[in-house]
Order: structure tokens, then sequence, then C-alpha cells
């Protein structure tokens, strides 16, 4: 299999069908090529090569990229992403093959939602990701800030004066602004520096825990609504273990590029996959060939009948602990 051929393909998949064939071939690559979820399936007894349809392939549990190194094949990754290890459980670890198939597909998928880089002057407000090494959303904005190509775009820890002033002066020019930013953070801009915006989009990417109140995703939407007078605010959805991201434009609904796909399980039942309803969220990101493209993620949510989901919550380590006996 040449790998690069292989990325070109997921990069341009047309159909559902598509999907489907090269999520099969990329089960029986990794099946063999990695390790751990061959010996996962092996587990589970399950022979690949008589699954179908990518509703019927075994998910790995997150977990697993905290203590062991999830490639297919054999490679010395260009960079290796960390999480934050806000739970105390260690940090999972991403290793990547090749950066500049990262920047392929997050460009890409970038570019679907929301037009070129260089349409925008790009603002990064996510100091709990700058102030530790290893984040991958820190160096996919980092790149983003860098094609934007101006001069006013960059990154703000705990600036926020001259981050409000910077929008500001977007705002006169009538320059089309976006603001990216970990919702503490927002919230905490928005308590003091709220103006009305008619220019500028602020996306979210989550993040509350250990920062006080919880609050849900509606409650934080609606205060920086009320704080920016705006109609929408938007969201990203992306973690460590996966090479791609999902993107809502305002409804709280994440759309996925075509690359990637989000199933729901029954949380006490790991093994169950269905195409729509409210569980548990397994992901599919064929982007991920280098490491496993088939995830059991912690987070709760639902799944719509048109592929778009919702992310409602997490599950605690009680919810989760059916997936770890299966290969333990």
């Amino acid at each position: 299999m040449k790998n690069s051929s292989l990325h070109n393909q997921i990069l341009h998949i047309q159909d559902t069908s598509e999907f489907d064939r090269l999520a099969l071939e990329i089960l029986r690559y990794q099946s063999i090529s990695n390790e751990l979820y061959k010996n996962y399936l092996h587990a589970l007894k399950i022979a690949p090569h008589e699954l179908k349809s990518s509703l019927n392939i075994p998910f790995l549990p997150i977990e697993f990229f905290k203590n062991y190194a999830v490639k297919s094949g054999e490679f010395d990754p260009e960079i290796t992403f960390t999480s934050s290890a806000t739970t105390g459980t260690g940090q999972s670890r991403h290793h990547i093959k090749n950066l500049s198939w990262y920047e392929a597909f997050f460009l890409k998928s970038f570019q679907s939602f929301y037009g070129e880089p260089s349409d925008y002057c790009i603002l990064g407000l996510l100091p709990s990701y700058l102030e530790r090494s290893g984040s991958s959303l820190i160096y996919m904005v980092n790149r983003l800030i860098e094609m934007s190509g101006n001069k006013a775009s960059g990154f703000f820890l705990y600036n926020h004066e001259t981050l409000a002033e910077t929008i500001a002066a977007q705002e006169c020019k009538g320059s089309r602004t976006l603001l990216i930013g970990v919702t503490f953070a927002l919230l905490n801009f928005a308590e003091k520096h709220g103006m009305p915006l008619g220019h500028t989009i602020i996306m979210e990417t989550g993040g509350m825990k250990g920062r006080g109140e919880e609050l849900t995703r509606e409650e934080v939407t609606e205060k920086l609504k009320t704080a920016f007078g705006l109609s929408v605010i938007h969201s990203e959805y992306g973690m460590t273990e996966l090479m791609s991201q999902a993107y809502s434009k305002g409804n709280g609904r994440f759309l996925c590029p075509p690359w990637m796909k989000v199933f729901v399980r029954d949380p006490s039942d790991p093994l169950s996959t269905m195409h729509s309803g409210t569980g548990a969220l397994n992901v599919i990101d064929l982007a991920n060939m280098d490491s496993c493209a088939f995830i059991a993620t912690h987070d709760l949510g639902k799944v719509y009948d048109d592929g778009s989901f919702e992310v409602t919550g997490r599950l605690d380590r009680s919810d989760i602990r059916g997936c770890n006996l299966l290969v333990y």
C-alpha cells in the first residue's frame, strides 16, 4: 500500500460508498500494521476480511493513546501531539508520521467550511494550550494565522485589552475576523470587553473543566451572543487523538469533512454501533491511517440522520470500564 496515494484518495472522497470502501481498506491495513489494534481485534475474535460495512468496524477505546504508541507501521514521527491531561489520568500521545499530511487535512477541512485563511484576520485566545507544549490545536491555529498573511493575526494570552483593541480595529476596517478561543477564556474576555460585532466570527473550542462553574454549551453560547451582539457562536470539535476537525456554524450541530464520520454506541455495550441516536460517540477519521482510524471516544452526544452530531457530555470512568475489559 502506497500511503501517499491513499492519503490523496482520502482527501478527495466524493460519496458514502467511497468512504465505506476506503474505511474497509484502512481497516485491513491497520489490522496487520497496527500491533495494538491487531491484538484488540484478536481479543474480540473478529476477522477484518469478513466485515462488509463501516458500521461493523470495532472502535479502539481512546484511552489506549495514553499507554501505548498507537502506530500503523514503523516510523519516526515528525511530531507527537499530546493532550492536556486535565483528568489526572495521563496524557494521550498521537504520533504524526507526516506533518504535511496533517496540514493538508486540516486546511482542506477549514476551506470547505470557511474558505481561505487569507480571507481572515485570525486571532487565537487559547491560554491553557499556549502554556504547555504538544497541542495539536495550537499547531493548527498557528499555521492558519501564518496562512492568513494578516499582520494583525496572532495569539493573545491574557492581554485582553490588546485583543479588544485589535478586534475593534478590524471591525472599523470591515475586515473579516475569526476569533478562536477556549471557552473559559472567551467568557472571561466577554465579561469585560463585550462589544457589538458585525464582521467577526467567534469560534469556541470547548474547555471549562476546572475553571469554575460548569456550563452547558447552550449557556455558554447565550452568554457570548449577548456580550457580542451575535446571532450565532461557532464551534470546533477536535482532539489530540484525531487528525481531523468537525465544525458547527451556530446551531450546536457539528458537520464532518467527507473523510470523517461520527456514529453512536450504547455506553453499556461497547461493541454496539448505530448510524444515529443518542449515546457515546464513535469516530471514523480516515486521516488517522498512520495511527488508528476507528476511535471510541468518551464523549456523549446525539447523531442525526444527516450525519451531523451534538456533544452533550462525557462518560465517567465507570461507564468506560467495559471497553477496557475487552483488551485486558
